[in-house]
């Protein structure tokens, strides 16, 4: 059996205990990505703890599948994920809500091939060595590009490897392609060329997305610490959204966003154009059906897959707007 199918029962089997961990609002522990974006600023900046009183313990993860074991765990009460393990962890019953968008991902997200690999046009992927996370974001992208140029995913090597991992990967020239998010995307691009980004999947038909999602036994026990958690993140999206470019040209914005994330200072602007930002007039609409269908979407593409077993006949309980709603009052 492998690590991720191990994983997968392990999730499902402690879903469905019900286990509930006993979470205090002044010790919260919330996992975050390498992903740039506005609100990296408030974090560095410790805004966060300031409006809530709270003493947080923030946690870098690689990848979405693991803030999903944290939060499974109990260890991490409010975590940063993409839309496919998102979607994954509901069809498997864990106890959360997504309560923001983080990010609608566009070119932050890319299929990157080596530059040498032979690779000109997508059917020259057949063969060739494409390294993923896989259950992540753009592991849904990648097979749905696949889909889209009708390539059989058995007839590529699709392997499971985290972002630090594919930098590392690719430097060795172990694999040809990777599909990745920053600072692992930027590393790629340093003798690669970009053959698709999530942009173009998402005019496909499969568009991704970033959340915030919080344990519901924590929303239910501290709910003014979830608002105030989105008063500040909608903030730092209204910041950018004032005056994008004068917003990622402020050179104090860049180097705390740089620091956070790892990525280099000069690529900050560009990657913060990479993906959409929702406001929080927006957020209260997406958080209902729009989020519901696609999480619902890319629960039945994950089952056709093979990555998840089951169904939710619904999963509007997995989605929440009544945070987003308060930081509007």
């Amino acid at each position: 059996m492998s690590t991720l199918d191990r994983t997968t029962r392990w999730l499902s089997a402690l879903a469905l205990t019900g286990t509930a961990f006993a979470v205090h609002a002044a010790d919260v522990t919330i996992a975050y990505q390498t992903t740039v974006e506005p609100a990296k600023v408030a974090q560095a900046d410790g805004a966060y703890e300031k409006a809530s009183g709270a003493k947080i313990d923030w946690r870098k993860f690689e990848s979405g599948a693991e803030v999903i074991t944290a939060v499974a765990s109990g260890d991490v009460q409010i975590g940063y994920v993409g839309s496919s393990p998102l979607a994954a962890a509901a069809s498997r019953s864990l106890p959360i809500q997504t309560f923001l968008i983080a990010a609608q991902i566009g070119s932050a997200e890319a299929l990157v091939v080596r530059n040498g690999a032979g690779i000109a046009k997508p059917a020259d992927l057949a063969g060739k060595k494409i390294a993923v996370p896989f259950v992540s974001t753009t592991h849904y992208s990648l097979l749905a590009a696949l889909k889209h140029w009708k390539i059989d995913p058995s007839k590529v090597q699709i392997v499971n490897l985290r972002p630090s991992e594919i930098t590392a990967a690719w430097q060795r020239g172990d694999i040809d392609a990777a599909y990745v998010w920053d600072p692992a995307l930027g590393k790629a691009k340093e003798n690669g060329k970009v053959l698709v980004s999530s942009t173009d999947v998402a005019k496909w038909g499969a568009p991704t997305f970033d959340a915030w999602i919080v344990r519901k036994d924590f929303a239910e026990k501290n709910p003014r610490f979830v608002e105030q958690f989105a008063r500040v993140t909608l903030k730092a999206y209204a910041d950018y959204a004032a005056n994008p470019k004068a917003f990622a040209a402020k050179a104090a914005n860049v180097e705390k966003i740089a620091r956070v994330t790892g990525s280099k200072p000069e690529e900050v602007a560009g990657l913060l154009t990479g993906n959409r930002y929702p406001l929080a007039d927006e957020q209260a609409r997406l958080l209902a059906d729009a989020t519901t269908k696609a999480l619902t979407d890319t629960s039945a593409f994950l089952k056709d897959q093979g990555k998840v077993d089951a169904l939710q006949p619904s999963y509007a309980s997995y989605v929440s707007n009544r945070y987003a709603k308060a930081a509007l009052k």
